[in-house]
C-alpha cells in the first residue's frame, strides 16, 4: 500500500493570513481510499525551498501532493519548483492555452498574457484540465513515485481530487482498502485515568488507538484498515466495545454525538422539564442545551462572590416553579485557577459538585461547561 505526504504550498499560509483547509481535505480521501499519510508540510512561495521539501518527501513516500501556487502570477512558483525537483526543464502546452482561453471566453474575459505561464509545465509531465478555474494541474510520474500538484482554490482542488486524482490513484496503484475512523468521546475522567485504563491499546498496530485531551473532554480515536469499509467497521465496533467495558460510563458517544444531544434525549425520555441559572458563563450553557432541542427557563447572570447567593435564587425558583429539575452553575474564573460550583435538584435529590480547573485560561470556560453538561448527564441517568 503506498504513502503519501502533502505540501501546502503559499506564504500566505505561513502568515497565518489563510487557514489550511487543503490538506484535511486530502488527508481524509486519502485515508478512505486506504492510503497512508505519514507527514504533511506547509512552505512558502520561494521554489528553492519547494523543491528542496518535494525531494526529501520522494525519499520518503510514493505519492506527492501539492496545492496551490499555480497561479499565473510570478509568486507561484510551483510549476518551477516541481522541475527544479525532477531536475527537467519547463515545457509550453499550446492545449493547455488554449483551454485557459476557452474559460475566459465563456465568462466574456479575454485572458491576458500572464495567464500562459499557466500553460507551461514540467516536461514529460501529465495535464490536468481544470474545468472549475483557470490554473490547469500535472501529474510528474517517476517509475513508482509521482508528484501531483493542484490548484489552492479549494472548490478547483476538491473537484479535481474527486473526479480526476483519485480515480487516477486507484488505477495506478491498485488500491482497494480503506482506512476509516471513529472518534469516542469521554468526560468525567482525566487523561491519565484513562491512558491507564486503556493503555495497553495504544500499543495496537491495526487497529490502533489514540487520545485527544480537550478541555472537560477526552476523545480517544480508533483507526482501523482493511479491504472494505464492512470489515474496518466490524473491527472498529469490537474494539470500541472492548473499550467500553474497560471505560464504562465516561464514555458518552461516538464521533458527532454531543453530551447536551444526550442530555436532550435523557429529558425526552423521563418527561422531564429543566430550569437553569447560568452565572458567569454568559449564558454559552445554556445557548449549547438550546441549541440541542432543551427549553431552560433560562436566568442568565453574572458571576457570584458567593454559592450561598446561587442557592438562594434556586430556592426562590424552586417555591414558584413547576419544573423537575433545578440547575445552577456559577463560574469563577481566575489567572490561575478557575472554579465550578453546580447544584442539581432532582424530585429524588440534590447533588452539587465543586470543581476546579488549572489549565489555559482561555479555555476555562469551555472547560466549565463541558464540566457542567457532564454532571447533569451524569445525575439524570
Amino acid at each position: 500500500m503506498p504513502t503519501a505526504e502533502i505540501i501546502a504550498l503559499g506564504t500566505e499560509l505561513l502568515l497565518g493570513d489563510i487557514q489550511d483547509t487543503n490538506t484535511s481535505f486530502l488527508a481524509r480521501h486519502l485515508r478512505d481510499a486506504g492510503v497512508d499519510l505519514y507527514r504533511t508540510t506547509i512552505i512558502g512561495d520561494n521554489p528553492n525551498r519547494i523543491a528542496q521539501a518535494l525531494r526529501e518527501a520522494l525519499t520518503r513516500a510514493e505519492i506527492i501532493i501539492t496545492t496551490g501556487g499555480l497561479g499565473p502570477t510570478v509568486d507561484d512558483p510551483t510549476r518551477q519548483a516541481v522541475a527544479l525537483a525532477v531536475n527537467v526543464p519547463l515545457e509550453y502546452r499550446p492545449e493547455l492555452w488554449d483551454q485557459i482561453q476557452e474559460r475566459f471566453a465563456r465568462f466574456g474575459r479575454l485572458a491576458t498574457e500572464n495567464n500562459k505561464r499557466q500553460a507551461y509545465i514540467p516536461q514529460n509531465a501529465i495535464p490536468i484540465e481544470n474545468p472549475v478555474g483557470t490554473a490547469p494541474a500535472f501529474i510528474v510520474q517517476l517509475d513508482d513515485h509521482v508528484i501531483i500538484s493542484l490548484p489552492g482554490v479549494p472548490r478547483e482542488m476538491e473537484f479535481l481530487m474527486e473526479n480526476f486524482i483519485l480515480p487516477w490513484l486507484k488505477e495506478k496503484y491498485k488500491l482497494e482498502g480503506t482506512i476509516q475512523t471513529w472518534v469516542l468521546h469521554c468526560s468525567g475522567i482525566g487523561e491519565s485515568q484513562l491512558d491507564e485504563l486503556i493503555g495497553d491499546m495504544e500499543q495496537l498496530s491495526n487497529p490502533t488507538v489514540g487520545l485527544s485531551a480537550k478541555a472537560g473532554q477526552i476523545d480517544i480515536r480508533i483507526t482501523a484498515k482493511a479491504k472494505s469499509i464492512e470489515e474496518t467497521r466490524n473491527m472498529l465496533n469490537k474494539l470500541a466495545n472492548d473499550i467500553y467495558k474497560r471505560v464504562g460510563k465516561a464514555v458518552y458517544g461516538k464521533n458527532e454525538d454531543t453530551l447536551e444531544g444526550l442530555i436532550s434525549r435523557q429529558l425526552e425520555s423521563l418527561g422531564q422539564s429543566m430550569t437553569v441559572v447560568e452565572c458567569g458563563m454568559g449564558s454559552e450553557l445554556v445557548r449549547r442545551l438550546e441549541q440541542a432541542g432543551i427549553r431552560t427557563n433560562a436566568l442568565i447572570q453574572p458571576a457570584l462572590e458567593s454559592d450561598v447567593d446561587l442557592n438562594n435564587i434556586l430556592n426562590k425558583l424552586m417555591e414558584s416553579g413547576n419544573c423537575q429539575l433545578f440547575l445552577g452553575v456559577n463560574y469563577t474564573p481566575g489567572q490561575w485557577q478557575q472554579n465550578l460550583f453546580a447544584f442539581l435538584h432532582t424530585p429524588e435529590e440534590d447533588i452539587e459538585i465543586h470543581k476546579s480547573y488549572g489549565g489555559p485560561p482561555q479555555m476555562g470556560l469551555t472547560w466549565a461547561v463541558n464540566t457542567s453538561l457532564d454532571f447533569i448527564r451524569h445525575t439524570i441517568s
